[in-house]
């Protein structure tokens, strides 16, 4: 057997090979069971033909071979709430004004590929426009260009849209524009429906977006940043909230647990989804005083200089921007709610909001994991199912994605270190196969 070395393959794609095998790691494959040490996972083109260990799986003379010695062997992360179209730009009106057109070319392929080189190897991107949304996503299908299986929203869906944002977020006018919209959506090939504001539409409309999306069998995920909206999506029938909200309002209200408990209780409807987005906000007040997180050059890669630049200006002095001058009151808050979201029995999922201010694509998933697990209270082996098992769930990807098992597409990482132990190693993730090419 030939040891490999491992190189981060620049541009544009890893060297495909039909065959691998990844020999020696201590396999988490995301089911929760107890992991599986001297693991052998033998892969031919996209997917996982069997699973075994050293001294009981041979593996052909025909196979290369990835040595995962030392290391720990798992799924390939979901990030179930990114966003392509931003980098962590300090002023989204700028932004907008200076990069709309091009996000297709520049900005969504650097954003896609940190993803992919930071161990993420399918990610749910929430909020952005419908065309280049798309594009991107058939791109990385087609191998043109590296990142993450996508799964895309398109356009918010909400009452009314912000001021200069009508080519990503979409207002809808009574129950006829609001079925329309989704329609719209549908059509163009989207993989679900992102609602927000729902409590400032009719109680037609917003039902109406909802069982339009279900219609087309597209889940929907929805804002939970007021307990109204909440409210609102239960009785819509919303499949996964996003964000822990209510500012700085120190715990949920007792109606919106009571809500919550009810609805997962009715086991007939399957889980409801929760997805908490919390390293950014955690994270601010550390990042305030340890700003070589900001110098990182791993959100620098494949971004034109121009646009880097614009980036790191727009965030040297980190303390004076508007979108966390409340983040000091609110990061107190968040352990208790995600507490109280746990008690209420949602299945909690990683994601993490990528690409807002200071949020970088290369960063954020990891950070996420982090927070749960050294700073929430989650245990890791449930942390890393909230990133693999449970997305892949939620999305209808369970029998091709999610878990390291034969059959499945071969998307799989490899860090050196014990995971279970040192959530934090995830930080320099030191081999990425996706759909069983070697990125990394």
């Amino acid at each position: 057997m030939r040891a490999v070395v491992f190189l981060l393959i620049l541009f544009p794609l890893a060297a495909a090979a039909d065959r691998l095998a990844m020999v020696g790691g201590t396999l988490i494959d995301g089911n929760g069971g107890p992991p599986l040490a001297n693991s052998v996972i033998l892969i031919e083109g996209e997917r996982i033909t069997e699973i075994g260990q050293v001294g009981q799986l041979d593996v052909p003379d025909d196979y290369e071979v990835i040595s995962t010695e030392g290391m720990s062997v798992l799924p390939g992360l979901w990030d179930m709430h990114v966003h392509l179209m931003i980098n962590g730009h300090a002023d989204y009106e700028h932004w907008r004004r200076e990069y709309t057109d091009r996000l297709e070319e520049d900005v969504m392929p650097a954003s896609a590929r940190q993803l992919l080189m930071a161990g993420v190897t399918s990610a749910r991107d929430l909020g952005g426009p419908l065309e280049e949304s798309i594009a991107i996503r058939e791109a990385i299908e087609n191998g043109e260009i590296p990142g993450p299986t996508l799964y895309v929203s398109g356009p918010f869906i909400q009452h009314r849209p912000y001021p200069g944002t009508d080519h990503y977020r979409w207002g809808v006018d009574g129950v006829d524009d609001a079925r329309d919209k989704v329609r719209q959506l549908a059509e163009a090939g989207v993989d679900v429906i992102k609602l927000i504001d729902q409590d400032e539409m009719t109680e037609a409309e917003y039902k109406a977006v909802v069982d339009e999306a279900h219609a087309h069998e597209l889940p929907v995920v929805a804002h939970a940043h007021r307990p109204e909206e909440i409210l609102r999506g239960l009785k819509a029938g919303v499949d996964n909230f996003e964000h822990t909200g209510l500012f700085t309002a120190p715990e949920y209200p007792k109606e919106v647990i009571d809500a919550l408990r009810e609805r997962t209780a009715k086991m007939n409807l399957g889980p409801l989804y929760w997805t908490p987005t919390i390293e950014g906000l955690f994270n601010y007040t550390y990042v305030l005083e340890n700003r070589e997180h900001l110098d990182d050059p791993c959100w620098q890669e494949g971004m034109p200089e121009d646009i880097v630049e614009d980036i790191r200006e727009s965030i040297r002095h980190p303390d004076r921007l508007p979108y966390y001058q409340l983040t000091p009151m609110r990061e107190p808050t968040l352990k208790r709610k995600f507490e109280q979201l746990r008690d209420t029995g949602v299945v909690m999922l990683v994601g993490t909001d990528s690409g807002i201010p200071m949020s970088f694509h290369c960063q954020s998933t990891w950070s996420e994991l982090e927070v749960w697990v050294n700073h929430m209270g989650m245990d890791a082996m449930d942390t890393i199912r909230a990133a693999t098992y449970w997305p892949a769930r939620m999305m209808g990807e369970l029998e091709d994605s999610g878990t390291v098992e034969p059959g499945k597409y071969a998307d799989i990482i490899a860090v050196r270190g014990d995971v279970l132990r040192f959530i934090n190693i995830l930080r320099d993730v030191d081999v990425v196969v996706r759909r069983g090419q070697q990125y990394r």
